[in-house]
């Protein structure tokens, strides 16, 4: 059975670059067939998609966050990981990965603030 967990600093300043990694367990990321995405949920506000990566290593960004946003992989640690540069409060949120759109990690809160 496939596990995602997510990980990564719950607290990030302004201007700062935020890293998040979702480690998996149970399967490999290199699967054909499946990408892996991450997820954010803003406070009161709904899921917002930002990009994710394919099995290939290809990589897909929502076009509002493409400028700031960075999914990698590492497949000998079987981990993806999120980078998202200048961070403003507006991006608190919790922040999801996962496996095409059936398998969630439990996600983990990032707030902005000095």
């Amino acid at each position: 059975q496939v596990q995602l967990q997510e990980s990564g600093p719950g607290l990030v300043q302004p201007s700062q670059t935020l890293s998040l990694t979702c480690t998996v367990s149970g399967g490999s990321i290199t699967t054909n067939y499946y990408a892996w995405s991450w997820i954010r949920q803003p406070p009161g506000k709904g899921l917002e998609w930002m990009g994710g990566i394919d099995s290939s290593g290809s990589t897909y960004y929502s076009p509002s966050l493409k400028s700031r946003t960075s999914i990698s992989r590492d497949t000998s640690k079987n981990h993806v990981t999120l980078q998202l540069t200048s961070v403003t409060p507006e991006d608190t949120a919790v922040y999801y990965c996962a496996r095409g759109t059936g398998v969630w990690g439990q996600g983990t809160q990032v707030t902005v603030s000095s």
